[in-house]
């Protein structure tokens, strides 16, 4: 099944913006929804404005040095227990999970990795697998509860606890805990917003390409262009939407489309870094290298790469190690008799990658040089 929606009136306005966030089960069949543009060029943010985001870069532009949990678990953390981890379909939820299975063998607990697809019906498929198995906790991203709600339920009456992270989701009636939920990832909008204001001197013409599927993003995107068109006044927005499967196939054709019918355009930001992978190479195969400034969300290895060669400029690093360790981190204080809450009200480290900053290029780095010592301290491990 397939949907495309295209607006024949095309405006390019800071007072109004038509976003349309794609539901998961449309965007999982294939469903492809575009905002709409037009060639409003960028009148110049205030300095007033420019001032701000600069204040909010130069805070995220520092390598953090706490993963953000300070309270130790205070028991002994039983060994031996058996995580299901459900994977949402792309690479970064597979990278959560070695993560995870990383910190779990600290805590001498064994992970089994469920994949999916990332459409409806895989995910329900992998729930569906979890209530077989009967694990002592369930570790999953990405999909909200709507998707798995039946799964859910009898999961919830088998008394195993469920961890979430990066969803739209509030914790509680089956969730146990949500780490970087709706209120912590908006953040990476605010601090991508800071980058274009600065990188531009509040000048920028900007399209935000987005990715629906998940709903944790939305957040992202809505305070991308709030603080935007608060730092960046008079400054030219457009918002479009793509689905999952352009991943790996038509994202770089999309976004060299877009570049070309819109002259004006300065910087592109990306809700994911995965939608940048092949687009410098396209960029510069139609002369449009030079003609744009771009920022990712959610840096990986490639676009690493793509920063200390010149070919991109700037990737919000998401905690996805300390992500991984915190979720670990509920658990034990979970399975000592617990409340997750110490975790989960946690802060988690960000931090805004450029060339001057750039820790590796080679993998997923933690943004915290030394957060295995810090986790293992408050687990009481060597």
């Amino acid at each position: 099944m397939s949907r495309r929606t295209t607006p024949t009136g095309r405006t390019r306005a800071t007072t109004a913006l038509l976003t349309t966030a794609a539901l998961l089960a449309l965007a999982a069949c294939g469903g492809n929804t575009e905002a709409g543009n037009s060639s409003k060029a960028a009148a110049g943010g205030s300095s007033a404005g420019v001032k701000a985001a600069q204040q909010v870069l130069a805070q995220y532009a520092k390598r953090p040095t706490s993963i953000g949990i300070t309270q130790p678990v205070g028991k002994p953390i039983p060994a031996g227990k058996k995580i299901d981890f459900i994977l949402c379909g792309v690479q970064s939820c597979q990278d959560l999970a070695n993560y995870f299975t990383q910190a779990a063998k600290v805590l001498g607990w064994t992970v089994n990795k469920i994949p999916t697809q990332g459409t409806p019906q895989s995910v329900q498929a992998a729930w569906t697998q979890v209530v077989r198995d009967k694990p002592d906790a369930v570790i999953a991203s990405g999909f909200p509860r709507s998707v798995f709600a039946k799964q859910l339920k009898q999961i919830k009456d088998m008394n195993i606890p469920v961890v979430e992270s990066s969803t739209d989701d509030k914790a509680g009636d089956g969730i146990s805990m949500l780490i970087d939920g709706p209120d912590v990832v908006k953040l990476e909008g605010s601090i991508m917003a800071s980058w274009v204001t600065s990188d531009s001197k509040g000048a920028a013409d900007t399209v935000y390409f987005d990715l629906p599927t998940y709903g944790i993003l939305k957040p992202v995107a809505d305070t991308f262009r709030d603080d935007y068109q608060k730092w960046c006044t008079g400054c030219g927005y457009d918002k479009v939407d793509v689905p999952i499967s352009a991943i790996g196939k038509d994202m770089p054709d999309r976004v060299v489309s877009y570049v070309r019918s819109h002259p004006k355009v300065t910087h592109v930001v990306f809700s994911v870094a995965l939608l940048n992978v092949g687009v410098p190479a396209a960029l510069r195969a139609a002369g449009l290298q030079n003609k744009v400034h771009t920022i990712v969300n959610i840096g990986e290895s490639t676009n690493y790469q793509y920063i200390a060669s010149g070919q991109t400029q700037a990737a919000v690093a998401f905690n996805n190690i300390e992500n991984a360790w915190a979720q670990a981190d509920g658990l034990a204080r979970h399975f000592t008799g617990q409340s997750m809450k110490v975790t989960q009200d946690a802060r988690l480290p960000f931090m805004l990658i450029d060339k001057d900053n750039l820790i590796s290029t080679k993998t997923d780095f933690s943004l915290v040089e030394d957060y295995q010592a810090q986790f293992k301290k408050l687990w009481s491990k060597s």
